[in-house]
């Protein structure tokens, strides 16, 4: 099978690549040891799922045709019982899903991924960063958070993975809740997240290595770990790089790298933590060009982004301010109540609508906006 070790990050990265606004919720705590611990603990996880992985299956035949046939068991029978929110017999996880999830909310609804109910949160001799958060995040949306520096939003994403878990209150993934351990490896391998700086997640020498770690963790077959590696690789278009050192990449090709390490686990949902903020336009193009295939592909999406041009094309926006939610709704009830930033194409809709154009101010992007002043001026010439 491939073997890792741990990529150390260049300093040079260091000096170019802008922190997350987690530090500015952090009132007490240098907001390096808060990041580094935290990156400690992402890398931990793969290791984790490992563990994870042997202890429920110790005893089994160690030959490769036994691991992948107990494993593809494992998996469509986890993916059912999840699929019919049943309490369904698994020989191979227990005779009870209850078993292994005792507390999982019954009457939550299916479609509900992420359920925040009276969340708060404080880091230890800090203040406190999120404040009673009630939200509820559906499966297949994609939603964005958006918010001024330091107002919780990069710390709330990290509690949708259960990297932090809340100080009081709950946070439910699929009806997991972040706060019983014995759901945390599961709610790690369901949930990718995908960091600002990339640098800090990659763990193996060559970005081939790097993509191939988690599922290697899973107990998964050569051949199918080569399969995820080379569609991953494909998907974000860094085949080309599949034996560079990731920490040798461009700021794109290392964030197309750590989305392709997400991809390869084949998680329900990925969030993305401030991810184009260091691109030029270029790449930025190149990362939503992914999130757009993702979404064509049923994966929830959570996005976290303080750029208002990124807005348009969500499902869902929560706005963020002061560690509580000021604003949880539509694109167009987000544009409607004028209380909020906005994209400049948006403003200019807005401003032609106002002087009396017949334009719709709802538009998705630049493209749509042409359209529709393009539309406006042909009726103009008809009179």
């Amino acid at each position: 099978m491939f073997s890792f070790q741990k990529s150390k990050k260049p300093t040079e990265n260091e000096s170019v690549l802008a922190e997350s606004d987690i530090d500015s919720d952090s009132r007490n705590i240098p907001k390096e040891d808060v990041l580094a611990e935290l990156m400690t603990e992402n890398k931990a996880v793969r290791q984790e799922t490992a563990e994870a992985f042997e202890s429920e299956n110790s005893g089994e035949d160690s030959a490769e045709s036994s691991a992948e046939s107990l494993v593809k068991s494992l998996a469509e029978s986890l993916a059912e019982s999840l699929a019919e929110s049943s309490a369904e017999s698994s020989d191979l996880i227990s005779n009870d899903i209850s078993d292994v999830v005792p507390n999982v909310i019954s009457d939550i609804t299916p479609d509900v991924i992420f359920e925040a109910a009276d969340l708060s949160f404080k880091y230890p001799g800090g203040d406190e960063v999120l404040k009673k958060i009630n939200l509820k995040i559906y499966k297949g949306e994609y939603t964005i958070i958006t918010g001024l520096n330091g107002s919780g939003k990069s710390t709330f994403a990290y509690h949708l993975n259960a990297l932090l878990r809340p100080t009081s209150g709950t946070m439910l993934v699929d009806g997991m809740d972040t706060k019983s351990n014995k759901y945390v490896p599961q709610i790690h391998r369901q949930v990718g997240i995908v960091f600002q700086n990339p640098y800090t997640q990659f763990v193996g020498n060559t970005v081939e290595e790097d993509i191939a770690f988690g599922p290697e963790n899973l107990g998964l077959s050569r051949k199918e770990i080569r399969e995820r590696v080379d569609a991953a690789m494909d998907a974000v278009h860094i085949r080309d790089r599949a034996y560079q050192d990731p920490s040798s990449l461009s700021g794109g090709e290392a964030q197309a790298a750590a989305i392709a390490g997400v991809l390869a686990m084949d998680s329900e949902c990925i969030v993305f933590d401030e991810v184009t903020s260091m691109l030029d336009h270029a790449a930025e193009e190149r990362v939503f060009k992914i999130v757009d295939e993702l979404r064509e592909r049923g994966k929830t999406i959570v996005c976290i982004t303080h750029d208002p041009k990124e807005l348009l094309k969500a499902d869902h926006i929560i706005v963020f301010e002061k560690g509580e939610v000021i604003f949880d709704g539509s694109v167009t009830a987000y544009i409607s109540s004028e209380k909020y930033r906005l994209p400049d194409i948006v403003k200019l809709m807005k401003r032609l609508h106002n002087e009396g154009c017949d334009v719709s101010e709802f538009v998705s992007g630049p493209e749509q906006a042409a359209e529709e002043i393009i539309a406006y001026l042909k009726t103009i010439r008809q009179f």
